[in-house]
């Protein structure tokens, strides 16, 4: 009996860290983020490879620094707000077999504002070369659904935040050809929750007799937790940290007064997330009552993509800029996201040697096009006003989880420029709104978020695993600003 209550007992485990590393499917290509300048933004990012307005080209293009003088800083803050919210939802249960379950709410919504600061400094070492440095939150996620959310036991809270520091150099042939090169230096942290379903499980006689008197499975679910005074469902946090590194190259090029092109590429890296995973109130088997925190050190890898971005500056005339680019992001590359051991004889797995996989989840992104164009209208010598729009692909297809939902969208800007010659200083601002092309709606499957196919070949008369379904409104808007100086 106590080898089946230890089996029992670490399958459960197990269960509880099952679906939990699903990440949110963001809302600004994967899972990194398009506010990052002000003077950007203004125009939806279009052409920002090959217009170095100021310090932030430390981003945009290191090789952009060459023609700016002198030293520059900018420095600003951006807001992001993201209404997502189920319309409709509904979940079965983590047995396979089981009904629909009809308790729980929609979630509320998930997202709330976030605040996304940077600042950025270029300085002129020569004539030749320039050096330059910067902060800024490249990457991040956040969403948290209410506690009685019907999807609940398969998410809850995910959160990812990034700060990268990128110093850079560039140089340039005196002749209209510039080459930069960075470091990001990122370091990220990571949470994701959710919680468990296990009454049937670990209560199975008071589930079964439940059953054998007519009751739904979920009357027999209540009836089960009712057998403990108490009883709450067990909550999985995974928690972690990774500090990683990426690389940039940028090549700007001025064919005239009037034209010029840069490129901007940057290579991908694997983050490696870690912590600790925590199952809290987990019942112990065969022991109604008595409930326990098991702990566990665990690693999540998180593949960041390579990406390249192509921009074109000219100036139609002394007034009017016009300004296009495309940027290209490997999100191929992410096809899975694990929870691994990193300790032999954990609390959770109680594998014997660390490396054991807690949960598998296939994501099979893929890769990504976001297209922008923009143009910037000198209205008087101070005054610049500025519009942009950017077509954004979202990198996530069939393996959709209820993390964070998203879909394609359109990226509408507008922005102004006030600038004081004699003083060097210019302050920026930008508002943004994102359009999603339809309100995403899927079905997430709990068996690891099973491969679709895996679902369609079922064999007759075998229902599918537990599932979440649900049908989303996403709405998002941005403002930005934005301080910059020359000296």
């Amino acid at each position: 009996m106590h080898h089946r209550s230890s089996t029992l007992s670490r399958a459960v485990r197990l269960t509880t860290l099952a679906a939990l590393a699903a990440p949110a499917g963001a809302l600004a290509g994967g899972f990194s983020l398009n506010e990052q300048s002000a003077s950007a933004m203004g125009t939806a990012n279009a052409g920002a490879a090959a217009n170095p307005e100021n310090a932030t080209t430390v981003l945009f293009n290191p090789a952009g620094m060459s023609q700016l003088s002198g030293t520059n800083i900018s420095f600003g803050a951006a807001v992001l707000d993201i209404d997502a919210e189920a319309k409709e939802a509904e979940a079965r249960r983590n047995v396979p077999g089981q009904e629909v379950m009809a308790d729980g709410s929609l979630g509320g919504d998930i997202a709330g504002p976030s605040v996304l600061p940077n600042f950025y400094m270029t300085h002129e070492v020569s004539d030749s070369i320039d050096v330059g440095f910067g902060i800024h939150a490249p990457y991040g996620l956040a969403a948290d659904y209410d506690d009685d959310f019907v999807g609940r036991f398969f998410a809850d809270e995910t959160e990812l935040t990034a700060i990268a520091f990128t110093p850079s150099i560039s140089v340039n042939n005196g002749k209209g050809l510039s080459m930069g090169a960075g470091i990001n230096l990122i370091y990220a942290e990571g949470r994701l929750t959710r919680f468990q379903d296990v009454a049937a499980q670990v209560y199975p006689d008071a589930f079964g007799a439940a059953i054998g008197q007519g009751a739904s499975p979920a009357e027999a679910d209540q009836a089960a937790r009712q057998t403990v005074s108490g009883f709450q469902d067990p909550y999985a946090d995974i928690e972690g940290d990774d500090i990683g590194a990426t690389f940039r190259v940028g090549f700007l090029y001025e064919f005239s007064e009037k034209t010029q092109i840069g490129l901007s590429a940057q290579t991908g890296t694997e983050l490696d997330l870690k912590g600790n995973a925590t199952i809290s109130d987990f019942p112990v088997p065969g022991m109604p009552g008595q409930t326990t925190t098991l702990s566990e050190k665990v690693r999540v890898p998180l593949a960041i993509p390579e990406s390249a971005t192509f921009g074109v500056r000219h100036n139609l005339s002394d007034q009017v800029t016009l300004l296009a680019g495309a940027t290209y992001a490997k999100w191929s590359r992410f096809e899975e996201l694990d929870i691994v051991s990193r300790e032999a004889n954990g609390e959770i797995t109680q594998a014997p040697r660390e490396g054991e996989i807690l949960s598998h989840v296939t994501e099979k992104w893929q890769n990504t096009w976001q297209f922008n164009l923009g143009g910037i209208w000198q209205a008087t010598p101070e005054w610049a006003l500025k519009a942009g729009y950017a077509w954004d692909e979202s990198p996530v297809d069939d393996y959709l989880t209820a993390r964070i939902p998203s879909s394609d969208r359109h990226w509408l800007t507008l922005g102004a420029q006030w600038k004081d010659a004699q003083s060097g200083w210019t302050l920026d601002a930008a508002v943004g709104t994102l359009l999603f092309t339809d309100d995403p709606t899927f079905t997430e499957r709990n068996y690891q978020h099973s491969n679709p196919d895996e679902v369609a070949n079922l064999a007759p008369g075998v229902e599918d695993p537990s599932y979440f379904k649900g049908k989303y409104e996403l709405s998002a808007w941005s403002a930005s600003i934005e301080v910059s100086k020359s000296f």
